[in-house]
């Protein structure tokens, strides 16, 4: 089977960690609580009150708990979209930086 027939999850190579994070995201200048539900190297997957396309850019900010340690900063694009059970979005996204 080639890596095409595999589902998109079995395509990853590479670790994915489970957060439930109070993010920022910033979508044409108004910032949205938004809440990270995992994250990688390469991306993110977002639950958040939005109406937001693929191939859109945005910026996410991760505060951090630690005063010694930045937050993490990133310019994103919406890779893929699903509604949520919270009624809002989650949504995939892919660093851009």
């Amino acid at each position: 089977m080639s890596l095409t027939d595999h589902n998109y999850d079995e395509k990853r190579d590479f670790i994915r960690m489970t957060v439930d994070a109070k993010v920022t995201l910033t979508v044409e200048g108004k910032p949205v609580q938004a809440t990270c539900r995992d994250l990688s190297s390469t991306g993110f997957q977002l639950d958040a009150p939005t109406t937001l396309s693929t191939g859109d850019i945005v910026d996410v900010y991760v505060p951090s708990h630690n005063p010694n340690l930045d937050g993490l900063k990133a310019k994103a694009r919406v890779i893929w979209t699903k509604t949520s059970d919270t009624g809002g979005q989650l949504l995939g996204l892919v660093n851009v930086n």
